[in-house]
């Protein structure tokens, strides 16, 4: 027997999946941050960097001028020496003067002596103090003392003795006989009589009047 389905009876469809709903976009995560705070930190790593830039920029200069005094004391060091060993050769070359002036300065000697001569050069060593030079307390030290009228300042008249320096350093001052001008009021001596002053002239004498 065939079995009817029921026309009451409707046919049943299957279950479609229930499609789900796109979950709604998050918003981002906060940063912390707000423009503000970004400009804050900004100012503060540039106010760093400045003060970095300025430690860098003082420690050059420390070590430049560091530097230049080390420099400066060592090229010191090496003058100061220097004229401690020409100032111990002063009285050799004093010698070498004195055999020069009294013609002992010959043969091997000479030679010897020349070759010192230009060693001392050679560091700089130069010699003054001559004769008609205007005196200065600064290189010349004066041992006598005399006045003169032909002069017009106080002048080293004779060297006694050479001075020696090297560049700016006076390592022995030329010992000098100074002279200076005569002063005004200098008392008679019989080397220079005192000047007559002007007489005026007489109206004549009373006995030649009567005579005429």
């Amino acid at each position: 027997m065939t079995s009817e389905t029921p026309r009451n009876e409707s046919v049943q469809q299957p279950e479609q999946p229930e499609t789900e709903a796109a979950p709604a976009a998050k918003p981002d995560a906060p940063t912390g941050e707000t423009p503000s705070t970004g400009d804050d930190e900004t100012a503060r790593l540039t106010s760093q960097l400045g003060e970095r830039t300025a430690d860098l920029q003082r420690l050059q200069a420390e070590y430049v001028n560091y530097k230049r005094r080390v420099d400066r004391d060592r090229e010191l060091v090496g003058e100061t020496a220097t004229a401690r060993v020409l100032a111990d050769l002063l009285p050799v070359l004093d010698d070498i003067d004195r055999a020069r002036d009294h013609g002992e300065l010959e043969g091997g000697f000479k030679s010897v002596a020349e070759s010192l001569e230009r060693v001392v050069e050679s560091f700089g060593l130069e010699r003054f103090g001559n004769p008609g030079d205007e005196f200065d307390p600064r290189i010349h030290e004066a041992l006598m003392h005399d006045y003169a009228d032909d002069v017009d300042t106080t002048t080293a008249q004779t060297i006694l003795q050479v001075g020696y320096r090297v560049g700016e350093r006076v390592i022995r001052p030329a010992r000098v006989a100074v002279v200076e001008p005569m002063p005004v009021d200098a008392p008679v001596t019989p080397d220079r009589p005192a000047e007559r002053e002007s007489e005026p002239e007489s109206p004549g004498d009373p006995e030649d009047d009567e005579q005429q």
